[in-house]
């Protein structure tokens, strides 16, 4: 019998798989429907077959997790800890397969079972563990540490019920809990060993013992933090690390005492208390005890989290006065800051560490990634909610907060605007806490996610820390991994690529750009066309089956898929459909480009604003889909409950990219690099990773519009009214009225005046300035497109020219520059085959 640990080989398409490997596999799954499910084939359901087959397939994987554990800690090696609030990983079974080579193994055994691969991954739902850009960047990181034998694990939250389900009801988001646990996890191992008590409330003693002052946190209540794992596998299966999880119980989860009174509800009280901080991820915080409920989430994850590691460094590496060498903690945006002073309270009241070697020590294991120059995403707290929640840690931040300002009283004597600037504590709003600055001080990198944005936080929101503590800001730019994002995402484009790059690029992206001596090639091209069209006929039966439109295929598909938000300007692309859409009803029989708007994404709950956008862009489709004048040249679609999956079947079909935000405001964007890479061509602004695709891709295979960041600066300071902006431009006009007077709501013309007015008179993010830009851009497109072999090998050279954006790549930065730890691998192609024969 083969050794299930390690993965077959990665049979050509239509290569016949290794017959001892097929029966393997199918005995191995119907094992598991037996004993695991407990369920005879000819009773199974689908979602038997499913949670079977990803049985069979996780043994395999442990086999390899347990050896790559084993071998790090005989190794002494560094590892890295991710603590991120979000992990956007999806639907692992067939990134799982793809990784492990398994793949066309488990579809002939399934099929020769009687079972559908394609239909059975249907079944697993996409964890619901995260929102947007953040989550899924941490998930491809997690993927590519794996890749490249990085010895590591993530940490965050096992949400019951994670962000929302969103359904479109007339047009209107509405949020229901996602219920992705309700069959239950196959991927996840709960640990009921590893507990940690996380506390909160209470009050602080302080001590004088052996001549030093100690600390005494008496808090008020506490919380078991119960762990979770799901193996996360690297590419060929070299490797596999861990994603632990943790999911929070009451200690005392019933009050025995109080139930027999009769006070059924006040019996479980605190485990329901407990249970709220991982019931959903962004709770939401408009309310007291919604911000309550966020910070507790926070600390929650973090303090089970460190105490994790401190456990693993104890056990393995022997004294904390070594934890910098064995251990980088990442943090991914400013959720998971309180690492800085929970770290420092593990070190100096429970382990006895002087409060100048802690620090040290605290800063030196610390990084910290930047996800925004939003100042009001760097997360802050009210003095009294922090207080009351964790008042150790305010002590703490106040001594870190001295000394931090005595550094800056030095650097800048007698600058009282520089020292409030730079402090931890916020005085002039009310005096809060500040996160993001926390962050800064406790950590010895912060990087940014792409150059500009890397350049424009020592120019904003960190200059005066990154005067006081210059060298600290470093950047790397993020990256994708393309295992799932062209490998499972779009197969026929890999077929196409392998036989065209070589079976090596399925290990180096750097391959990809053997494309660019077939990009003018005419039958190559056509090929290329053929597995687009594919992927729209795909895309286009789902639009008709969720969304009742039936589509044109040979349109082309513009697409905008992100986190609805004003600064990503869906309204933009909204505003500009409705302007094409007058300019078709004007000259019907004019040779108009046939085009499909396709939207998805989620508002957050409270983001009203965000929200009617969402109605607006349902409203104009409503009008526009069932106009006969248009004739189906102009669709729009809003495509509901934007997760992983859904951007798998949009992505490779994909023409035309959108990425249009406000210049200065995304900080990289990671959609634009799977649009990218899967042959979509670029619209956007000179924001985010947009510059850095533009330079590898080139200027002329990419259209780029609008202000850039310094002009925005420039025009705010002039003021938001586009009054005159809007009445010299007809269409801009015309469009504008049309939303204000209920031209796409005839049953509430007053339904979207406040859109209109912000336009006009609060146009913060550019739409109205951009706008004829924009516009004018669309046509340009409209005009290439009608090119065929030109836009074809536009498309072409965005593929072969994007492996720089791989998350392979950021991650052996990140391994280089920031956390001091060896990388090894992809493996390739060559050791892969050796080491399965033998």
């Amino acid at each position: 019998m083969p050794d299930p640990s390690f993965p077959v080989n990665f049979p050509a398409p239509g290569q016949p798989v290794d017959e001892l490997a097929l029966a393997e596999i199918k005995s191995a799954i119907l094992a598991k429907l037996r004993l695991a499910i407990g369920k005879d084939a000819g009773m199974a359901t689908r979602q038997d077959w499913y949670h079977a087959a990803a049985l069979a397939l996780r043994d395999r994987i442990v086999h390899r997790w347990l050896t790559a554990e084993k071998q790090s800690y005989d190794a002494g090696s560094k590892r890295v800890y991710y603590l991120s609030l979000e992990f956007m990983i999806g639907r692992l079974f067939t990134d799982a397969l793809n990784n492990m080579g398994l793949l066309a193994v488990f579809e002939a055994a399934l099929g020769d079972l009687g079972e559908s691969l394609s239909e059975l991954r249907k079944c697993e739902p996409d964890a619901a563990l995260g929102n947007g850009g953040l989550g899924r960047l941490a998930a491809c990181f997690m993927e590519s540490m794996a890749t490249l034998a990085i010895p590591a694990i993530g940490y965050g939250i096992r949400y019951d019920f994670g962000l929302f389900r969103q359904i479109i009801n007339q047009g209107w988001q509405q949020e229901y809990p996602d219920e992705w646990l309700s069959f239950g996890n196959p991927w996840e191992f709960q640990r009921p060993e590893v507990i940690y008590h996380v506390h909160f409330g209470g009050g602080v003693e302080h001590v004088e013992e052996k001549g030093r002052d100690r600390a005494i946190w008496h808090p008020a209540e506490a919380v078991q933090a119960v762990a979770y794992d799901t193996p996360i596998v690297g590419w060929r299966g070299q490797h596999v690390n861990a994603l632990r999880l943790w999911s929070a119980r009451s200690p005392d989860p019933l009050k025995l005492d109080v139930f027999n009174t009769g006070d059924y509800i006040g019996a479980v009280a605190e485990e329901a208390r407990a249970e709220s901080i991982c019931k959903f991820l962004y709770p939401n915080d408009e309310s007291p005890a919604g911000r309550e409920l966020r910070l507790r989430q926070e600390y929650f994850f973090v303090s089970a989290s460190l105490q994790d590691l401190v456990r693993r460094h104890l056990v393995s590496d022997g004294p904390l006065r070594g934890l910098t060498q064995k251990a980088a903690v990442q943090l991914n945006d400013t959720h998971p800051s309180l690492a800085v002073t929970e770290l420092m309270r593990i070190l100096v009241d429970l382990h006895n560490f002087p409060w100048e070697s802690a620090w040290q020590v605290t800063v030196a294991t610390l990084s910290y990634t930047n996800h925004t120059l939003l100042p009001e995403a760097l997360e802050t707290w009210p003095l009294e909610l922090f207080q009351r929640i964790l008042p150790r840690h305010l002590e703490i931040i106040y001594r870190i907060n001295d000394a931090h300002l005595a550094l800056a009283e030095e650097r800048c004597p007698g600058d009282v605007d520089f020292r409030a600037s730079v402090s931890l504590i916020d005085e002039k709003s009310g005096r809060r806490v500040r996160m993001g600055q926390l962050a800064f001080v406790g950590s010895h990198r912060i990087n940014g996610v792409s150059a500009m944005h890397s350049d424009l936080m020592k120019e904003t929101v960190f200059h005066d820390l990154n005067h006081l503590y210059p060298g600290r800001i470093t950047n790397k730019t993020n990256g994708i991994t393309f295992r799932r994002w062209l490998m499972v995402a779009n197969p026929k484009l890999t077929e196409l690529l392998r036989e065209a790059c070589g079976e090596a690029v399925l290990d180096d992206p750097t391959r990809l750009a053997h494309l660019e001596a077939r990009a003018s090639d005419s039958a190559f091209q056509e090929r290329f066309r053929s597995v687009k069209h594919h992927n729209k006929l795909m895309l286009a039966r789902l639009i008709g089956e969720r969304l009742n439109i039936k589509v044109d295929p040979a349109a082309l598909f513009d697409v905008q898929i992100k986190r609805i938000h004003e600064y990503k300007r869906q309204l933009l692309n909204i505003l500009e459909a409705i302007a094409l859409y007058h300019a078709i009803k004007d000259d019907p029989q004019a040779n108009w480009v046939p085009r499909v708007k396709i939207f998805a994404g989620k508002a957050a709950a409270s983001y009203r604003y965000a929200k009617l956008i969402i109605k607006l862009i349902n409203d104009v489709a409503e009008i526009v889909n069932n106009d006969p004048v248009i004739a189906g040249r102009l669709k729009v679609a809003f495509l509901p409950d934007y997760n992983v999956s859904l951007a798998e079947a949009i992505i490779p079909a994909a023409d035309l990219s959108e990425q249009i935000s406000t210049a200065g405001m995304e900080a990289s964007g990671t959609g634009n690099m799977k649009l990218a890479l899967n042959g979509a061509v670029t619209i956007g602004t000179l924001d985010g990773a947009n510059i850095e695709i533009r330079d590898h891709v080139g200027a002329e295979n990419i259209t780029i519009f609008g202000m850039e960041a310094m002009d925005v600066v420039v025009r705010r300071k002039q003021g938001l009214d586009a009054t005159d902006v809007i009445r010299r431009s007809p269409k801009l006009s015309r469009a504008v009225s049309a939303i204000g007077s209920g031209e796409f709501s005839p049953g509430d013309p007053g339904r979207f005046e406040s859109i209109a007015h912000a336009l006009r008179h609060l146009d913060h993010y550019m739409v109205s300035a951009d706008f004829d830009s924009y516009f004018e851009a669309q046509r340009g497109i409209d005009a290439r497109w009608q090119v065929v072999p030109a836009w074809t090998r536009a498309s072409i050279l965005n593929v072969a020219r994007m492996a720089w954006f791989s998350s392979d790549r950021a991650i052996r930065e990140y391994a280089e520059d920031i956390w001091n730890v060896p990388v090894h691998g992809p493996p390739s192609q060559a050791s892969a085959q050796r080491g399965a024969m033998g």
